[in-house]
């Protein structure tokens, strides 16, 4: 077997601090940042001169990860995509969650607009999808039962 364990995902967003409170807001907890340049961040990340801001966040149990980073150079002069939720590839996080409605007006202030409706699956789920940071897609999971 080669592969161990997910250690995290990243995103990219243009504002660290602004993530990092969607984040907090969500119930993950601030688990490190620091700075990162050389030799090494240009060779792994294939461009010139990088110095980037970053954050881990962490779910409460430990056990998910989510970079989240800034860059201070070079400065990408891409904008970003907005798509729906079925364009492939489409970078989308899933988390399970406790008071969905709650957190829902909770995440408002934070950027976190309702991408659909609030649903519900049967008797398992009730699910809803919000843009996050950067304009990832969160999916917000509520067990029932």
């Amino acid at each position: 077997m080669s592969v161990r364990r997910l250690d995290h995902a990243g995103i990219v967003v243009e504002d660290l601090a602004a993530a990092i409170a969607f984040f907090v807001e969500l119930g993950l907890e601030v688990e490190g940042q620091t700075v990162v340049e050389g030799a090494w961040v240009d060779q792994l990340l294939g461009l010139d001169d990088v110095k980037a801001d970053l954050a881990f966040v962490k779910t409460p149990d430990g056990h998910g990860r989510i970079e989240l980073s800034t860059f201070q150079r070079p400065v990408s002069t891409a904008t970003p995509p907005r798509p729906p939720v079925n364009v492939p590839g489409i970078p989308r996080l899933t988390f399970v969650v406790e008071g969905l409605d709650d957190l829902l007006e909770r995440l408002r202030p934070h950027g976190g607009e309702l991408v659909g409706e609030l649903t519900r699956y049967e008797d398992y789920c009730r699910y809803a999808y919000v843009r996050g940071p950067a304009g990832v897609i969160i999916g917000l999971v509520e067990e029932l039962g």
